[in-house]
């Protein structure tokens, strides 16, 4: 198995807005193999567990309320320095601060609607993974 990986998630608000097409073909297009894919929703529950590393932050709960609210589609995507390559994809938290050709410059809306999320590290990666994903559904 490859360990060069990263999880994404295509956020409530980018998927609202008919996005994941267009944030698909770019992943792919920045040379990324999708390895796992599917359209799912977080409970109240899951979100906190997935965020709980932001539990004591002022943020966590408009948090956690956002990433539950609708349907997010989540990945695991494969490539050569996965985790930092993804980063520069999907450009800086805030869409105004993002560069020019990257998916938060493109698609998001506000700080907290920034379209995608991207693993920060390996060891993320593998755990965010690993936490909508079954073995068996990893390939």
């Amino acid at each position: 198995m490859a360990t060069n990986r990263t999880f994404t998630m295509i956020k409530p608000d980018a998927v609202a807005n008919g996005h994941i097409g267009n944030i698909l073909a770019m992943i792919t297009n920045g040379g990324f193999k999708i390895v796992s894919l599917k359209l799912t929703q977080l409970t109240v529950a899951d979100a906190q567990a997935f965020y709980a590393v932001h539990a004591e932050r002022p943020f966590y709960g408009e948090l956690v309320e956002f990433m539950s609210r609708g349907p997010i589609v989540a990945a695991i995507l494969e490539k050569d320095n996965a985790v930092e390559d993804f980063r520069t994809l999907i450009g800086a938290t805030n869409p105004a601060e993002a560069a020019e050709g990257t998916i938060r410059k493109a698609y998001a809306t506000s700080i907290g609607e920034n379209a995608v999320h991207g693993s920060d590290s390996d060891e993320n990666a593998a755990i965010e993974g690993a936490f909508h994903f079954a073995g068996r559904e990893q390939f």
